[in-house]
């Protein structure tokens, strides 16, 4: 049996006699040559350490002395022919990378504009410790307790801890709330000018954006996952620390009450019982909000990304509860880079919002952000759910990226009405519709016009059945204008940006269901599915921290040690597929 060329069919074993059968990951990443002489110590052992790429023109951190004091330590305990079985993928972090290099942006994210007053703990210490709490999925007591250990003092003294000084909670605290709240200063992306539609740029996302580029400098990233790049954006529910009270609280709740100027009780709006504020505990906030996750609100989520069960009823369970779950939190909303030929993914670029706000407006900003922060990078195809399916993303995938949209279809109303289909030319899943009925078929995407062609290739002469039957027209129709010798393939469509219509919620550049669509679909899925699994796994489900600005920090701080330590896992692996 002839197999397909190695890279286009990537993730099958070839041995003689054998049938082809799929590698996992890990395989296949270990019979990549290339990777295992970039990524294994052996590749990388003359560019180690490897510094934290601190972007050109950024100021020196302001403050001159601290309480602790953070030194690159070395990698000799890497220098043997394999990487320690013990060392975690975060212990091999600390030995391959030379943080030194975050601690002038740390030190602009923290607002540091002055060298007086209080000396404060390296923010790069507590950068390193906030990744050892997030890599055990610790409390912020329970980090400190493990730090105090002598069997740990090996971590505090690499995180550059000196003589048992080390933060309190409140220190831990100040880290985060600080880097929360100034993730949103003033600095926005435009997303729609007409519309004033503008986004705030999250500053957090320098973090994510310099782990990135230190991936992709040493080689980890493959090629043709940067010049041919699929993004993925989804975004991940978390339920916030506060418990639930009310699930109508709106920003209302927490604004001030008196006789004289009454707050407006959104649950009564909604023909609940809500709450008549009328007590002293009513005075400053609803008694029923959350004071410490006032930027916290409720969604019910159906799920309706997963596959179905088969013996859900349609209506809803039993008791006549819709199928779903309440969540009251936020939502984390983030763009990954898949890697087709290297089979894992990393998180580019992300913003965080309440729980029930909706996507496309953000992701459309994340997705016109990525020319400034990441120019060499080729946008190939952005994949994702039906949240996206609006105007503004598919345009920006469209016209600004010029890259291929694999958006899955958002429904409407009108979609229902097939006696429209012909009239308006395409069907519910975008494929053109001839004005008798037939449906055209797909012949090819130009890359160089940006357009996707269709062909009926007389299908109504072929036998072939209409997809809707018009009224008073004959079958088969004789009175086609594309019947003659110089239509030899019929009637040809051609499909841009937008349907004749103008009309773009159903125009995709890959034909919807088709092999290609379910390729790179089902690996854009599997890319953001891999990272809710792993910010889940790290304690981010439901935030153990309260208030916006902490369970911010908390989730970029995730994805960023996310993406290093990734980078860790495949240098211990191509290490060990350099050792065999």
């Amino acid at each position: 049996m002839k197999l397909p060329k190695p890279w286009l069919n990537a993730g099958y074993r070839n041995e003689p006699g054998a049938v082809a059968v799929d590698l996992s990951a890990v395989e296949q990443r270990a019979q990549d040559q290339l990777f295992v002489a970039q990524c294994s110590l052996d590749g990388l052992r003359d560019r180690l350490p490897l510094r934290w790429p601190t972007p050109p023109g950024t100021p020196p951190s302001p403050k001159k002395r601290y309480r602790s004091q953070y030194v690159y330590l070395g990698w000799d305990d890497l220098k043997g022919p394999s990487i320690p079985e013990h060392l975690s993928l975060f212990d091999i972090t600390l030995r391959l990378v030379d943080y030194d290099g975050i601690r002038p942006v740390l030190a602009r994210l923290l607002g540091w504009t002055s060298g007086r007053g209080w000396v404060p703990f390296d923010p790069v210490s507590l950068f390193l410790l906030h990744g050892w709490q997030i890599d055990n999925n610790w409390s912020r007591a329970e980090t400190l307790r493990q730090l105090g250990k002598p069997a740990n003092a090996d971590y505090a003294r690499r995180f550059g801890f000196r003589d048992g000084c080390f933060p309190t909670e409140g220190g831990m605290r100040y880290f985060l709330t600080t880097l929360g709240s100034n993730s949103t200063g003033d600095e926005t992306v435009t997303v729609d000018e007409e519309q004033g539609i503008r986004i705030a740029i999250q500053q957090l996302n320098q973090l994510m954006e310099q782990s990135v580029l230190l991936l992709h400098e040493a080689g980890f990233i493959s090629r043709e996952a940067w010049e041919k790049a699929l993004l993925c954006p989804d975004g991940m529910l978390h339920e916030a620390a506060s418990r639930l009270r009310c699930t109508s609280v709106s920003e209302t709740c927490y604004q001030p009450t008196s006789p004289v100027q009454l707050r407006p009780c959104p649950a009564k709006q909604k023909k609940r019982r809500g709450c008549d504020c009328d007590t002293a505990a009513c005075a400053q906030i609803c008694r029923h909000a959350t004071p410490r996750d006032p930027e916290a609100r409720y969604v019910w989520y159906t799920g309706s990304n997963r596959p179905g069960n088969p013996n859900e009823p349609t209506d809803g369970d039993e008791g006549g509860q819709p199928k779903g779950k309440g969540v009251y939190g936020y939502k984390s909303l983030r763009l990954q880079l898949a890697d087709p030929i290297r089979r894992f993914s990393l998180t580019l670029l992300g913003d965080y919002m309440p729980a029930n706000e909706r996507e496309e407006n953000p992701g459309a900003a994340l997705l016109l952000q990525l020319k400034s922060c990441y120019p060499t990078l080729h946008v190939d195809a952005v994949a994702g759910d039906a949240g996206f399916g609006y105007d503004l993303p598919l345009h920006v995938i469209y016209a600004d990226l010029q890259a291929r949209r694999v958006i899955d279809l958002r429904a409407h109303e009108t979609d229902k009405d097939k006696q429209q289909w012909p009239v308006r030319g395409y069907d519910d899943r975008g494929r053109p519709i001839c004005p008798f009925g037939y449906a055209y078929v797909a012949n090819g995407y130009d890359a160089g016009r940006r357009r996707y062609k269709w062909v009926c290739a007389h299908a109504c002469q072929n036998k072939a059945q209409p997809v809707v039957r018009v009224d008073g027209a004959h079958y088969p129709p004789d009175e086609c204008p594309y019947l003659d010798s110089e239509h030899p393939f019929g009637c040809i469509v051609n499909v841009g940006e937008r349907f004749s219509d103008g009309s773009m919620r159903l125009v995709r550049d890959v034909p919807v269901g088709g092999a290609e669509w379910k390729r790179l679909y089902h690996r854009a899925r599997n890319a953001v599915e891999g990272r809710h699994s792993s910010l889940e796994g790290r304690g981010c489900k439901r935030m153990r921290v309260y208030g916006d600005p902490r369970s911010r920090a908390m989730t970029f701080l995730t994805d960023t040690w996310d993406n290093l330590t990734t980078m860790a896992r495949l240098a211990r692996e191509a290490t060990a597929a350099k050792g065999k």
